[in-house]
């Protein structure tokens, strides 16, 4: 039979099925879906509803070990880091004459002044730095006076050069002397004499010398006025007596001659007389007290001339700085270039942390209270508290001054110039001590102190405890009546 014979058409639910295949199974599947969705709603349960279901647990205690801990109560403040005192140098450059160069001893930026330093170098003569609260006005010299030659006066002595009476405002030649060992410190020349001082010097000394020659002529003529008539006037003077006695005596009784004769005899004797009698020297005294004179003047002005030599301290060549040694924070001048202000800003090497604090945390502290300072790298340094100043009129804050401890040099370079934070203990335990959150402390009947102590039985007791410190939420504890170790679990609540 050909395969072209016409098969049968379906009929009844077979014609329904094979005319509609895709849409039966698709209804199929859905049917499948809804069955298993319905079975495993009986199976699965999402977080929320198993959190509905579940059953609360039972109550128990919430603790915490006991730990074994220092505890310190901290003032913590903050504070900034610089070096003290910290001001603007000018100098004194009126007396140079011309402008003010800086030629050399530029110092850099960190560098130390101490007594004796030389701070610059200006038209060739150094700035030497000394001791002092007073600021240079004038150049001294010998014959001036007035506190600023006190002031020298103390600065040479402190580094160990002689100036002479200290407690004298009067330069001398002693201090004189002092300042030209103290240029030979330096390593520099004193400065020199004034034009002409040599020429000044000369001129006086040979007065000198002509006034010593005028007193020492005038001093002969009065001692020969005052020794009186040689040996020989006086033989002389006796024999003319003499002469006319014996002319007296020869001469005849009664007559003219005779007369004669004793007018000449008494005539001689009267000349013995006036020239045996003491000399007027008058005019010679009066030569003597004139030369002397003069040779005292011929003096003093030799003497001034010999000052105007001696070494003096020019205004521009001394710096005072008071609280040596000093550190150089900033230079505002560079060889070469004329001073027309400060040259440079220095401040006390010692390195200050300046904090405030409100009066209830600053009435805690005391001088020589010791802190700790955290340093940039989140390390931890010592410092002390040196100076503690109530506040001003119109200020509520007290002001707080600490010095660290020694420093290494990279230290210093993090610290300068840094805000940081000061924590100052104000009471703190002696080593480790057993500790607890004051959380755990209960009041027993009679007012004590107890903690609840959870034990491997899951059972709870009673522990008496003194108390000490409280710091940071912490508590010192120690045991009265019952045992009590590290890591012992203690109820803080249930």
């Amino acid at each position: 039979m050909s395969d072209d014979t016409p098969k049968p058409l379906a009929t009844g639910w077979g014609r329904l099925v094979q005319g509609n295949r895709v849409i039966w199974v698709v209804a199929i599947v859905a049917v499948a879906s809804l069955v298993a969705g319905f079975a495993l709603s009986h199976f699965v349960v999402s977080p929320s509803q198993a959190a509905l279901n579940a059953a609360a647990p039972e109550g128990g205690p919430i603790t915490v070990p006991v730990e074994f801990r220092e505890l310190s109560n901290n003032v913590t403040i903050r504070g900034d880091v610089n070096f003290a005192d910290s001001v603007e140098v000018k100098l004194e450059t009126g007396d140079l004459g011309g402008p003010a160069v800086v030629t050399g001893q530029v110092p850099e930026v960190g560098a130390s002044f101490v007594a004796g330093s030389i701070a610059l170098e200006v038209t060739g003569r150094p700035v030497i730095v000394l001791p002092g609260d007073l600021p240079v006005y004038r150049t001294l010299r010998v014959g001036v006076s007035g506190p600023d030659v006190i002031q020298l006066k103390q600065a040479l002595q402190s580094i160990g050069i002689n100036p002479g009476n200290v407690e004298s405002n009067v330069f001398d030649s002693a201090t004189s002397a002092a300042v030209a060992a103290l240029y030979a410190n330096v390593g520099y020349p004193a400065p020199d004499s004034p034009e002409g001082t040599s020429d000044s010097i000369a001129s006086a000394s040979e007065n000198v010398a002509n006034a010593q020659d005028q007193l020492s002529a005038a001093n002969t003529a009065l001692a020969q006025a005052k020794a009186g008539p040689s040996q020989s006037t006086i033989v002389e003077q006796n024999n003319l007596v003499n002469a006319a006695e014996r002319a007296y005596n020869d001469a005849p009784a009664g007559t003219t001659e005779k007369a004669d004769a004793f007018d000449a005899w008494e005539l001689a004797k009267v000349r013995r007389t006036e020239a045996l009698s003491p000399a007027d020297v008058s005019s010679e005294s009066s030569a003597v007290s004139s030369a002397s004179r003069n040779l005292a003047s011929a003096k003093t002005l030799l003497a001034e001339a010999q000052q105007g030599a001696l070494t003096y301290l020019p205004a521009a060549e001394v710096l005072y700085l008071s609280g040596l040694p000093r550190r150089v924070d900033e230079v505002t001048v560079s060889r070469g270039s004329i001073i027309s202000g400060a040259v440079m800003r220095v401040s006390g090497a010692t390195l200050l942390i300046q904090a405030s604090a409100a009066e209830s945390d600053a009435k805690l502290l005391e001088v020589g209270d010791r802190a700790m300072i955290a340093m940039p790298d989140d390390s931890e340094h010592g410092a002390t508290i040196t100076e503690i100043t109530a506040p001003e009129s119109g200020a509520s804050r007290y002001s707080i001054v600490l010095e660290p401890d020694e420093l290494t040099p990279e230290q210093l370079a993090q610290l300068q110039g840094s805000n940081v934070r000061i924590a100052i203990a104000i009471g703190a335990t002696e080593g480790k001590v057993l500790a607890v959150p004051l959380a755990a402390l209960t009041a027993g009947a009679g007012g004590e102190s107890r903690v609840e102590v959870l034990g491997e039985d899951g059972e709870t007791r009673l522990v008496e405890v003194e108390t000490g410190l409280a710091a940071d939420g912490y508590v010192e504890i120690t045991p009265v009546g019952g045992e009590l170790a590290e890591d012992d679990l203690v109820v803080v609540g249930r």
